[in-house]
Order: structure tokens, then sequence, then C-alpha cells
């Protein structure tokens, strides 16, 4: 095995387990808001994670090059110029699919979970829309909504249905809404830390084999050991 192929093995490995983290990572707010909802769109955590930056940015999108990756182990691919070359064509694939995930992420993590937004933690507030997505304000980028004691804004108690809880059940409600905070705001932070470092090591792991391929194509991409076998 050459070395080219070596790199291509070890990034076909690195990026296996990156997708399967991502896409577990993605599934974690959508199990938890069917459990606490007995539903799958009612009351979500966010609206980030119907946008599957895991599943399908960091997961689908890098099965092709994973495969591909992963053969060179056996050496079925990757010994010729036209495998590396197809193993880099496939790592473009790849990068798109993280850098999407890394998009999804950031905003996730500069906005917040829908608990801390002015309208609560309801789906009339989800809008899904990929200029919303792509435009990211750096300076908006404080994570505020994770380290205040609280994200929720005092005038979002003055509902019906707030005021109409009764003084001696207030203290009960009000420490149940709090767990109810802060469990979503550590879940949402947790997923979207976790899916924006998936996407950083995928784009990394991406561009390195897009490089590695290039260098096997110069090089041929068969060794001489192989050339004796064969």
């Amino acid at each position: 095995m050459t070395c080219c192929e070596g790199w291509t093995a070890c990034n076909g490995f690195s990026l296996l387990v990156l997708l399967l983290l991502g896409v577990t990572l993605n599934a974690i707010p959508l199990i938890v808001n069917l459990v606490e909802e007995d539903q799958t769109f009612k009351n979500p955590i966010s609206c980030f994670e119907w946008l599957f930056p895991g599943i399908i940015g960091a997961g689908l999108m890098v099965i092709p090059a994973t495969t591909m990756s992963l053969a060179a182990r056996k050496r079925a691919c990757c010994n010729n110029k036209t495998g590396m070359f197809l193993s880099s064509l496939l790592n473009v694939i790849t990068v798109t699919g993280a850098a999407y995930c890394l998009t999804v992420s950031i905003q996730a993590l500069a906005e917040g979970p829908l608990i801390c937004n002015s309208q609560g933690n309801r789906t009339s507030s989800c809008e899904f829309s990929f200029t919303n997505v792509t435009a990211i304000h750096p300076e908006s980028f404080d994570l505020q909504w994770f380290f205040d004691d609280s994200c929720v804004s005092p005038m979002d108690f003055n509902n019906p249905s707030i005021n109409n809880t009764t003084a001696s059940n207030w203290r009960t409600y009000s420490l149940h809404f709090n767990s109810i905070e802060n469990n979503h705001r550590i879940i949402h932070f947790s997923v979207f830390l976790g899916l924006l470092l998936v996407g950083i090591l995928e784009t990394l792991f991406g561009l390195s084999q897009i490089l590695i391929g290039f260098l096997g194509c110069l090089c041929g991409g068969v060794s001489k050991r192989r050339n004796r076998i064969v």
C-alpha cells in the first residue's frame, strides 16, 4: 500500500466515525422532542435540527467519499490515477456537506433554542430559508442565551396562560418552566457545538484527501511492491 493509500484508508475510518457522530448528534433533539411531546414537530427545541445538518450535511453527503476511502484498504480502488482522482472528486462533496453542517451549526449557536426567542418554542417561529441560514452576523455570536441565568425575557411571562396561574402553584410552574428552559439550552448548545466540531474535522479530512488524491494522480497511485506482485 502506498503512503497515499494509507492516508486515504485512515481518512476513511475517520470520516466514518465523524459520519456516525454527526447523525447521532442531529438525532438527539429530534428524539428528545418526540419523547417530551409524543409528536415529531410540536414545540421543537429549535428549527435547525430540522435542517438536518448532521444527517444530510455531515452524514449522507460523506458516505460516497467514506466508502471510496475504506475501499483503499482492500486495494479495490485508489491504486491508479483514476481511483485517486475519483477519491478527490468525492471528497469535494464531503467538504460541501461539512460546510453546510458548519453554516447551520454556527447560525444555531448564534440564535439559540426557540424557547429563548420572543415567540417561544412554537413552530410558527420556524422559518426554513437558506438565506436566513447564511445570514450570519459575527457580532451576534456571543452565546449570551447560554451563559445568562435565563434567556427568557420577562415580557414572555405576560400572556394569558401564565396570568391564569394561581399563587399557590406559581412556584411549581416556575421551577418546571426553568427546568425545561435549561434542558433545551444545554441540549441545543451541546448538539450544535458537537456538529460544529464534526463539520470542522470533516472539512479538514476532506481537504487533505483532495490534496492526497492529487498527489496520488501525480505519483501514479501504484507502489513498486504492488507492481512486483501483479
